[in-house]
Order: C-alpha cells, then sequence, then structure tokens
C-alpha cells in the first residue's frame, strides 16, 4: 500500500514479508551488517531502497515510527544526499577511474575509501547497486571487506539475479526479496496515485506483469506504451518476412527503441568485449538499455503467442496492444507451440548476455535467426 509523501512508512507497493523483516529487525536492534535487496528488473527494487535508506537514517525518538519521512535523516536519505551514504555500482565506478585505472582497481580504491567512520549519524551506509553485474575479482574485494566488519558501518545491496553473486557474499547478507504484487493492488496504485483512468491502469498492470517499477516505466515515459505496440506489431510482421528483412530491421529496432531507453535505470555490465560491434552511434550503455527493452517487449509477445495458441488470447496482455490473431492463425509454420517455447529460453539467455554486456546487435540479429515463422519464409 502506498502512503502520502509526508506520511510515517514505506512508500514500497507491497512486498509485505520484506518490509516486516527489515522494521522488526530495525526496531529490535537485530538488523543484519549486510542486506541484499533483490528481484527482478522493473520490481520496484529502487523504491524499496529507499524506504530502507530512510529507516536507516531516521532520527525520529520513536523507534516504531521509522521511518518517520519529516526528518532531516530521512529527507536527505531519499534524495541520496545524506553525508554518510556513499553509493558504488559498474557505472560509478568506470566513470570514477583514473587515467589508465581498470574498473576493478577503482572498485577496489572505492572499497578502501568507504570505510569512513559515520560524520552525522550512527552508522555509515554503502550501497552498491547492481552487485551481480560485477565481475568475480570485485566481488572478492567487496568479501574481504564484509569478512572484516566495522560495528559503525552497513552494506546494503542490490541485484535483479541473487545467484550472480559470491555465494560466500550471500551467506552474510539479509535477503530481501522485491517481486511482483496482486494486479488488483497494481491497478488502485496506477488509479489513486498516477489519477489514470481504470481501463488504461489494467491495461497497464497486465503488460507490466505486476511489476510496480515496470509499471511506472510506463507511466512516466511518454509514447512507452505504444512504442512496445509498434515494435510488437513489427516482430509479429517478421514472422512471415525473410532474414534479409529481418536482419535490416535490427538497426531500426535498436534506434526507435533507444528514444525510450534508461541505461541508468537497467544498467550497464562491465567493460564491452574488445571487437564488439556497435549498430549505432549511440553509446553503449544506452544501445545495451534499448536491445532490453526490445527482447522484454519480445518476451512478452512470445509468451502472449503461447497462451493465444492455447486458445485463451484473452489472458494475453499483449492483446491489448496487437492483433495476436494473424500469427496464431498461421500456425507459425512447422515451429508451433514448442518451436515458441525453445525461442522464448533463447530470448532469456539472450537478455541475461545483454545484462552482462553482449553485443546489443549481434544479440538481436541471434534472436531475428531463430524467430519462428509462418509458411516456412525465413
Amino acid at each position: 500500500m502506498s502512503v502520502g509523501a509526508g506520511a510515517e512508512g514505506f512508500r514500497t507497493i507491497g512486498q509485505e514479508a520484506a518490509q516486516l523483516a527489515v522494521m522488526r529487525a530495525a526496531a529490535s536492534g537485530r538488523l543484519q551488517r549486510t542486506l541484499l535487496i533483490h528481484g527482478p528488473a522493473g520490481a520496484g527494487k529502487g523504491t524499496f531502497t529507499d524506504d530502507l535508506l530512510a529507516l536507516l537514517f531516521c532520527t525520529d525518538a520513536d523507534v516504531g515510527r521509522r521511518p518517520c519521512n519529516a526528518c532531516r535523516g530521512c529527507r536527505f536519505a531519499r534524495q541520496r544526499a545524506h553525508p554518510d551514504l556513499v553509493i558504488g555500482s559498474m557505472d560509478r565506478w568506470r566513470e570514477q577511474r583514473s587515467t589508465g585505472e581498470s574498473i576493478v582497481s577503482a572498485a577496489r580504491r572505492w572499497l578502501l575509501e568507504s570505510a569512513g567512520a559515520p560524520i552525522a549519524s550512527e552508522r555509515r551506509v554503502v550501497l552498491i547497486e547492481g552487485i551481480d553485474r560485477a565481475g568475480e575479482q570485485i566481488q572478492n574485494a567487496l568479501l574481504k571487506v564484509l569478512e572484516e566488519p566495522s560495528p559503525r558501518q552497513m552494506f546494503v545491496l542490490v541485484a535483479d539475479e541473487p545467484s550472480h553473486i559470491l555465494p560466500t557474499i550471500r551467506s552474510r547478507a539479509q535477503a530481501l526479496r522485491i517481486g511482483p504484487v496482486p494486479q488488483a493492488d497494481l491497478i488502485e496504485w496506477l488509479v489513486d496515485t498516477h489519477k489514470l483512468p481504470q481501463d488504461q491502469a489494467s491495461a497497464i498492470a497486465r503488460i507490466a506483469d505486476g511489476m510496480v517499477g515496470r509499471a511506472a516505466g510506463f507511466v512516466a515515459t511518454p509514447g512507452l506504451l505504444d512504442w512496445r505496440r509498434r515494435t510488437q506489431a513489427e516482430l509479429l510482421s517478421l514472422l512471415r518476412r525473410g532474414r534479409a528483412d529481418r536482419f535490416s530491421s535490427v538497426r531500426e529496432l535498436l534506434d526507435e527503441a533507444a528514444r525510450h531507453a534508461t541505461p541508468a535505470a537497467l544498467g550497464a555490465a562491465e567493460e564491452p568485449p574488445a571487437g564488439a560491434e556497435q549498430a549505432t552511434s549511440l553509446p553503449s550503455g544506452q544501445q545495451r538499455a534499448a536491445a532490453l527493452l526490445i527482447v522484454d517487449a519480445w518476451i512478452g509477445l512470445t509468451r502472449d503467442l503461447l497462451v493465444a495458441g492455447a486458445g485463451r488470447p484473452q489472458l494475453a496482455p499483449s492483446v491489448q496492444l496487437v492483433d495476436l490473431a494473424s500469427a496464431e492463425a498461421g500456425g507459425l509454420g512447422r515451429s508451433g507451440a514448442g518451436g515458441l517455447r525453445s525461442f522464448l529460453a533463447l530470448l532469456e539467455r539472450i537478455r541475461e548476455g545483454l545484462r552482462q554486456n553482449a553485443a546489443p546487435r549481434l544479440a538481436l540479429e541471434r534472436a531475428m535467426l531463430a524467430w519462428p515463422a509462418v509458411g516456412g519464409t525465413a
């Protein structure tokens, strides 16, 4: 449930288990020194992280009221401007490198510098976003810091995929999972908070698949919903077109997606692979964010084609945006449901590769080669 800007408590939608766990631990003074916030991209980890930071820095004398969202500690925490908050990520370490310095060296230096004593509060909080995208060397450097604890320092780690974090780090952290929320709760939030009409809120909630952050992105980014419709319609049309048309569409799809992509929100991985081909003149992080948007729309469309093929198109969120009937009626050539399921698994692997820094154009071309064909045209 959402709260007003001045009300006490968390502003996260849903996530009752994670909220209860961390608030009980804080009230009893038993918060672990390392917290791991994890969940799928778009689930709302950023809002939960802001809530947690406000809780950690709140100065309200009544522990049960924290976060009060009124004191300076809460306000500075939510602005991510508190003097005892230090923030690291692959992007930040890359930007902060000295000339000739590797990102691993920059991350190690940052970890050493973050170990200072608190200035204005009880603790210093070290926030590391996208820790699952950091390589083993950086994670080992973090592990060494976690093995030598400071009583006045806390670590908050944020990850999409916790399995990509060293088990020795995970074992030292209290895990707080952020996942999809019930569709009814998401619709209510969109109507109450963003003042959307009921039908539009319902459509966005279905397409967002219960992910609060993803739904907020559709609301906050003008044209994103229409972009998704056009992209899925183009992908449907490519079912009936040959390999040359499919390859030529990749650049256009990337260019258009880049107008809506948000690399800072989706995150960038480590250095691009040597010799990686660039699809456009866009910065590599924006290309990757654009490719991730395309793959996300593609995954949604593929799942909905499977639902439509099972005779229940009314349950497919994409039916709100595109006509699934033509592709489903064509039977997708010889591939059928089995081919779509295999393709869906490939898209999931491609999405993970993009998060780990795969070349965007090559990744999309690989998907185009495997995209099933209606009538065997590809």
